[in-house]
């Protein structure tokens, strides 16, 4: 392959869920990948972050494992480079990072090979990597996205980006996703589904409509936060107390720990989680993050070396 341009590949987090939009629901957040990709006569991959250096040491890319499927798919070898690698999204904390790394390492890939793959392309191969089309949506397309898999196809839906702001709150302690799965049950009672269903169907509409109130209810999840609120200190008293100060209502990001709050008042929201974690004893960082509009992109960068 010829020497390419050197090039960035910027991706959002996300807070996936949204309470009873379990597996289905995604938004784009203002913490970003930034992947630098330039020409090199081997592979080498740096990482400012302390985190994501000690993933790396462990053997565990997924940003190239994503790369080298993609050009095997095409039958080409993926050609070295430098890439460096910086995060604002922290690592195993229910903020989308293993699916910011997998849009992030498509994308790249698909513009190394000249774009043959579609945007709609993409997004299959990502939510078959990642399982499930609610953090790998929002970080591809940005925004809200409604999505539905059946383990075959793939169907989304952008919603409206909602004007509110998002307090997450990030205790101090990995929760591996694997773990936050296997405390969900294998099967709800029929009326537990209904009023979860229900209220899925209730968010979604309050999203597009932006009824706030309805969107406060359809928070309220039935299929995954009762049972993995043991995983996650203060996550109960932030979902029962919030509306008290000023929320709308709150989720568990993703499979969590971080938990999504969401605001038309962030300074009263943040007063009060802070105070909750406070009283808990349990260090936590909170940052009052926004929806993000755009999705993954690629800038040109420069430079070329042969």
């Amino acid at each position: 392959m010829d020497p390419f341009l050197s090039f960035e590949v910027t991706v959002p987090g996300s807070s996936a869920n949204l309470g009873s939009g379990f597996d289905s629901i995604g938004m784009a957040v203002n913490r970003f990948l930034h992947l630098r990709f330039s020409p090199a006569e081997e592979w080498t991959v740096t990482a400012e972050d302390e985190s994501f250096r000690e993933v790396m040491q462990k053997g565990d890319n997924l940003i190239l494992e994503v790369m080298k499927e993609v050009f095997q798919a095409v039958d080409q070898q993926l050609p070295p480079f430098r890439l460096e690698v910086e995060s604002e999204i922290p690592l195993m904390r229910g903020l989308g990072s293993s699916a910011a790394a997998i849009v992030g390492g498509l994308m790249a890939a698909n513009h190394l090979l000249g774009d043959p793959f579609s945007v709609q392309e993409l997004f299959r191969r990502a939510v078959h990597r990642e399982g499930h089309p609610d953090n790998v949506g929002p970080s591809l397309f940005g925004g809200v996205v409604v999505a539905s898999w059946d383990g075959e196809k793939v169907h989304a839906v952008p919603a409206p980006l909602p004007p509110f702001s998002v307090i997450a709150v990030i205790p101090e302690l990995p929760l591996a996703t694997s773990r936050s799965r296997k405390v969900l049950p294998a099967q709800l009672r029929f009326d537990e589904a209904v009023l979860g269903s229900s209220r899925a169907n209730l968010l979604t509409a309050a999203l597009f409509s932006g009824d706030w109130d309805a969107f406060g209810i359809g928070l309220r999840d039935r299929f995954h936060q009762p049972f993995r609120s043991a995983l996650v200190p203060g996550l109960n008293r932030v979902l029962q107390e919030s509306v008290l100060h000023g929320a709308l209502g709150a989720a568990l990001s993703g499979a969590g720990p971080t938990m999504a709050v969401f605001t038309f008042d962030p300074k009263s929201v943040r007063q009060f989680v802070e105070k909750v974690f406070q009283e808990e004893g349990i260090p936590v960082q909170v940052l009052t993050l926004s929806p993000q509009a755009e999705g993954a992109v690629i800038r040109l960068t420069e430079g070329m070396r042969s």
